[in-house]
């Protein structure tokens, strides 16, 4: 039985640092949802950019699997992306790495997780476009670690759909939370251990994916 999300869209408390509430969410549940954790003005720069990418078509269907078999099919996801480059940046991607990279150090320091970098892409998933269920770790090579999602999709409303599930059990089959791709919003949660799917949308929908990564 599926099981709808709290109210995630509520400030945090400015009590304690963003990251250190992420990572003691990840150490209790393996799973982190935290709102505004970037600001407004921020998360309406890089919702531009994605516009921008799309425009120019430097976005590209996403692919799924590994080596050989690696390919686009449009029946298991519909999201377009555009792999960041750790050398070749804007301003605002800049920023936001700063962040990821902050981040990163937190949970190494607490959780130590061994994380060694990340590796994230923008996506955009035209409306009506999804991504079945899945896991972000291949099981033949596990170097994915931990799965970090930032929405940038301003006033999105329940009404527009795109919801990320995650299911709460490790077969990916029972209970699940809905979370709505709020604007600002970071979704963080072990890789290997929570299957989750995008929901279609009825609009365009926004993020920066991606994954901290253990060496090979």
């Amino acid at each position: 039985m599926g099981e709808q999300a709290s109210d995630f869209s509520e400030p945090q408390s400015l009590t304690q640092d963003k990251f250190d509430c992420i990572v003691s969410d990840l150490g209790r549940d393996g799973w982190s949802v935290r709102a505004n954790f970037l600001d407004h003005e921020r998360t309406a720069i890089l919702a531009h950019e994605v516009r921008q990418l799309s425009q120019s078509g430097a976005l590209r269907p996403a692919r799924v699997g590994r080596g050989k078999e690696q390919g686009v099919h449009a029946e298991t996801r519909g999201d377009r992306i555009f792999w960041l480059d750790q050398q070749q940046h804007t301003a605002a991607q800049r920023l936001i790495l700063d962040e990821i990279e902050t981040l990163r150090l937190a949970i190494n320091r607490n959780l130590y997780l061994g994380l060694f970098e990340y590796e994230g892409h923008l996506t955009a998933y035209p409306p009506g476009t999804f991504y079945h269920r899945h896991l972000d770790q291949f099981r033949d090579a596990p170097l994915r670690m931990v799965s970090c999602i930032l929405y940038l999709n301003e006033g999105w409303q329940e009404a527009d759909g795109g919801q990320l599930r995650i299911f709460l059990d490790r077969e990916g089959v029972g209970s699940h939370m809905d979370i709505l791709p709020c604007g600002g919003m970071l979704v963080t949660f072990l890789s290997g251990r929570f299957y989750h799917e995008v929901l279609p949308a009825s609009r365009e929908r926004l993020s920066l994916t991606g994954w901290f990564r253990v060496r090979e």
